[in-house]
């Protein structure tokens, strides 16, 4: 009896480490499912859109007027602006080195609506005053004109004469041109490495669309080197899109940009020299480490690589 007790005793204890094995082992199971069954997080192209970085829309400027906000230049609201430096300061009365200050009111666009309503209506009113004049001086003139014709065909010949005489034997094949552009006697590429992304910028109405640049991939770290001489006008991050960025002047007609670094190295007013270090790469406002690097010709994005050396 007391062997038959024990046996039992054996085989409860058995069963129960049994059943709280299977138990174990189906939570195990269960819990397995509902990890699974969760959503996956979001992948980095999908949260910024199927297209790479440099093709989704940097923050421009499409209005006729602009707020300057704290930590701005007139040139990184011109650059936004896709517009030239000198014309926003013409507008605004803003002289060299163009100083601007927060919650300044900017006007981007002249507008010339009110000019051109003015414009026609005093073309109608004088095309009125015209007609008129017109009706009295006819009379007069058709009285006048048998007595006069004689004494002013005379008159004629002799000024005729005289003005084929003092003109010019031979006439200047074309005219001066005046509209220079000031070429940039050397550039260089800034950072070596591997374009990633070409120039594909391209003007929709009143937007640009596409890369307004080029990509070039590299590692953290690396030098970003000044493509050519020249003076640096903006050195920050509140371009949106640009992550930190430098641009520098380099005379009246061209400016670079070199954006998503990852430690700007110049300041502002700094007067650079071919080659000198501006900056360190990064991915700041990217979704990699590279350096995108644009040129403007008067204030319009130019394609680099047809000022950069070939490779």
């Amino acid at each position: 009896m007391t062997d038959i007790s024990h046996k039992t005793k054996n085989s409860v204890q058995v069963t129960s480490k049994e059943l709280s094995k299977a138990f174990c082992y189906i939570f195990f199971v269960l819990s397995l499912f509902a990890c699974s069954s969760r959503e996956k997080p979001a992948p980095v192209s999908t949260v910024y859109g199927s297209s790479p970085l440099t093709e989704r829309v940097k923050k421009t400027i499409n209005t006729n007027e602009y707020i300057v906000r704290a930590g701005e230049t007139l040139y990184s609201i011109a650059w936004r602006a896709n517009s030239d430096v000198r014309q926003i300061a013409k507008m605004n009365n803003i002289s060299p080195p163009y100083n601007i200050y927060a919650n300044q009111k900017l006007i981007l666009v002249v507008k010339n609506k009110g000019k051109n309503a003015k414009a026609s209506k005093n073309k109608h009113s004088s095309e009125k005053q015209t007609k008129s004049s017109n009706l009295t001086s006819n009379k007069v003139v058709k009285k006048t004109l048998a007595s006069s014709k004689k004494q002013a065909y005379g008159k004629n010949v002799s000024k005729n004469k005289s003005v084929q005489n003092n003109l010019p034997k031979r006439l200047p094949k074309s005219l001066p041109k005046t509209n220079f552009s000031q070429k940039i006697s050397r550039w260089q590429w800034p950072v070596k490495g591997q374009v990633i992304a070409r120039f594909s910028s391209k003007v929709k109405g009143s937007k640009v669309q596409g890369n307004k640049g080029i990509d070039i991939a590299g590692r953290r770290g690396t030098s970003i080197r000044a493509a050519a001489n020249g003076k640096v006008v903006y050195a920050g991050s509140a371009l949106r899109g640009y992550g930190k960025l430098v641009i520098i002047k380099h005379n009246d007609d061209y400016l670079s940009a070199y954006a998503h670094n990852d430690t700007i190295l110049v300041k502002e007013q700094q007067q650079i020299k071919l080659g000198d270090i501006v900056a360190k790469m990064g991915d700041t406002d990217a979704q990699r480490v590279m350096l995108h690097f644009e040129v403007r010709f008067r204030g319009k994005s130019v394609d680099p690589l047809k000022y950069l050396p070939k490779k």
